[in-house]
């Protein structure tokens, strides 16, 4: 990835677009059942949906991209799909965005009909699968359309663990470059493993072994909210970033680090003021209760450093704590989402980022993003400004 502006988006989300698994999903197989846009009557109108299983699977609009909208609200959605801006859904239209905010590069989790990685794809295996294979078979596209785009993969969950394991690592091979899966899988679908079971350590192996991050996204498949208030989504946006504290929590006591030491946790849209709390709490009963004694080896502080990566789009506390978790920390624009730092990210990173030094900066805005992924800059590294400085990219990496 060349880097231009010194940004790079840690959480940004890809709306496929409305013929993609309709493109790659069999109709004598599946039918109507295949994800799709289709005119549906809602409150007495008609609008446009997303449709899986023939039933709409969001009341909100045909896509999650309120900040591409040109309202400074953020209230308006598109209700029918000729509504959606083109840079929410075509990689080549959204290179447009990326350049118009100086953005190098963005990772890209899902959209619209898939929320926080709570599969609207349920039912019998087979056609969970064919979901899944088809998402990921569209959104490696993007790659292909551009290497500043970074894909993250879904997993199938009912086809068994080799399934999901066969299917990293095809994704892997396509393109994607990590995996978005639910926080706690035994409360999002009835009779999978809890995430400690052994049963989920060949998940782990095949994402260790291909250096593949495990992503977790805002409440990460956990619907832990109050219900929606009719006069606007504020609390809603901001409630389910509390969700995977506790979650992060599990993970550093778990014993599943100690066993796959090589392990990449990535947190999404959730900020990081929280993580400060959680490694010390975490800390204080693997030491009150000497849980080394009980087979969880390594200090909770020690996983999170190691093995957990957080990103932040505008809080300025979560950042002046950032020497206690190193280079894991990273930038986020969240486009097109409503809480989007878009089209005004480097006025919002100036403001959270005064008074850190230029070489965090870099970390912060770019070099820890790629990092985590694999990916190294080419080009000119940036001066933490948005121009580009005379440094070259294996300079600014050192």
């Amino acid at each position: 990835m060349e880097i231009r502006y010194g940004l790079v988006s840690s959480d940004s989300h890809a709306n496929l677009h409305k013929d993609a698994f309709l493109e790659r999903m069999s109709a004598v197989a599946w039918g109507d059942r295949i994800p799709q846009v289709r005119e549906v009557e809602q409150d007495g109108s008609l609008v446009e949906r997303w449709v899986v299983h023939g039933k709409p699977v969001s009341r909100r609009g045909v896509a999650n991209c309120a900040a591409a909208m040109g309202d400074p609200l953020r209230r308006t959605y598109p209700q029918r799909w000729e509504e959606v801006p083109p840079t929410v859904y075509d990689p080549a239209k959204r290179l447009q965005a990326l350049d118009a905010d100086r953005v190098d590069g963005e990772v890209l989790f899902f959209n619209d009909p898939v929320d926080s990685a709570t599969l609207p794809f349920q039912g019998e295996p087979e056609f969970e699968l064919a979901c899944v294979r088809a998402y990921n078979d569209a959104l490696a596209q993007w790659r292909q359309v551009s290497d500043r785009y970074i894909p993250l993969a879904l997993i199938p969950y009912r086809s068994g663990v080799d399934a999901a394991v066969a299917e990293v690592r095809r994704a892997a091979g396509i393109g994607h470059l990590g995996i978005v899966m639910v926080a706690e899988p035994s409360m999002t679908m009835p009779g999978l493993p809890h995430f400690n079971d052994p049963r989920w350590d060949p998940l782990w192996a095949i994402c260790q072994e291909l250096d593949i991050p495990i992503n977790w996204h805002a409440h990460a498949g956990i619907r832990l909210l109050p219900e929606r208030w009719q006069g606007h989504q504020a609390l809603r946006r901001t409630a389910a970033f509390s969700v995977q504290p506790q979650f992060v929590a599990n993970f550093a006591l778990s014993g599943v680090a100690d066993r796959f030491p090589r392990l990449k946790l990535i947190c999404a849209e959730t900020g990081v003021g929280w993580l400060h709390h959680v490694i010390q709490a975490c800390d204080q009963v693997w030491e009150r209760n000497r849980l080394w004694t009980e087979g969880v080896w390594t200090r909770p502080s020690d996983v999170v450093r190691r093995q957990v990566w957080a990103n932040f789009w505008y809080e300025r506390a979560g950042v002046a704590g950032r020497a206690s978790l190193g280079s894991h920390l990273m930038w986020a624009s969240d486009y097109p989402h409503g809480t989007s730092t878009y089209p005004d990210s480097w006025q919002l990173v100036d403001a959270v980022l005064d008074g850190v030094d230029p070489d965090s900066r870099a970390g912060l805005l770019y070099r820890n993003a790629l990092s985590v992924y694999n990916l190294g800059p080419e080009g000119f590294a940036a001066d933490g400004g948005g121009q580009a400085a005379t440094r070259t990219g294996d300079q600014a990496c050192r």
